[in-house]
């Protein structure tokens, strides 16, 4: 699809993949729309990106998605791309009892119900347009369990999951569904995996060549992407299941243990 001239939602646009999105999108000549939680990060990248438009949000929040949706339907009446990318990420031991019923699922709400709520949301104005996209941003863990973020990984396989069945309901629509598997990358949702026994920093991808391949693959009409690592891991998990997740439990071992 064409990547100029778009109207594009990003949600969680003030860092990582998001933020790097909303860099090349914007100076692509497009008009670039972020999302965040935090009003200071969004006021910060907007200094840094004078030309794009931000709204304080949090999509695990299904109140503050229709407010959002609201403001940016009429002041934006021709967007046409929303890329989900917002998540979160935690190392989580399920033998520590002092996570309460609610937070244990916080991954849950934030990456997997956000996203089905933002298109559920969104859906009908993408579909009045020439031309639309979704992008659902996964991860090469949506392919492999790793154990010590049980929560984040289950959420990213019910995305990708999700995101298949979409793009089949939605096959008879302008709209074009596309999923970014991305692998591990050099971002700060794994900053807090780094001190890890077991965790190798030179796994992680260089978040500007991830986004290359992205973009490429839009431009391409490449509906699943597969960025760097994460082309072998959808390799290995279907001819050595066991030996990958054999090597994915490596890191935090003795953190898992309990």
């Amino acid at each position: 699809m064409e990547l100029t001239n778009n109207t594009i939602l990003i949600t969680g646009g003030t860092s990582g993949f998001g933020l790097e999105f909303a860099t090349r999108l914007s100076a692509m000549g497009n008009t670039v729309i972020i999302t965040g939680r935090d009003q200071s990060k969004l006021d910060l990248t907007k200094t840094k990106l004078p030309g794009i438009h931000t709204f304080q949000s949090d999509v695990s929040d299904p109140g503050e998605i229709s407010a959002l949706f609201e403001k940016v339907s009429s002041q934006f009446p021709t967007l046409n791309i929303l890329i989900n990318n917002a998540g979160e990420m935690r190392k989580i031991s399920l033998h520590d009892t002092s996570l309460d019923l609610e937070n244990i699922t916080r991954e849950i709400e934030i990456n997997l119900m956000g996203p089905i709520r933002m298109i559920r949301q969104f859906l009908p104005l993408l579909k009045t347009q020439k031309t639309a996209a979704i992008m659902n941003v996964t991860s090469g863990i949506a392919v492999a369990p790793f154990p010590i973020s049980p929560i984040y990984g289950a959420s990213k396989s019910g995305l990708r999951s999700y995101t298949q069945s979409l793009r089949v309901q939605l096959k008879n629509t302008h709209v074009k569904v596309f999923e970014l598997i991305a692998p591990a990358a050099k971002t700060p949702l794994g900053d807090k995996f780094n001190d890890l026994e077991g965790f190798d920093e030179k796994m992680l991808m260089d978040p500007v060549k991830l986004i290359d391949v992205a973009l490429k693959g839009l431009k391409n009409d490449t509906l699943e992407i597969y960025p760097g690592m994460a082309k072998a891991m959808k390799l290995l998990s279907r001819v050595a299941p066991k030996l990958l997740l054999n090597q994915m439990s490596k890191p935090g071992a003795k953190f898992m243990a309990g």
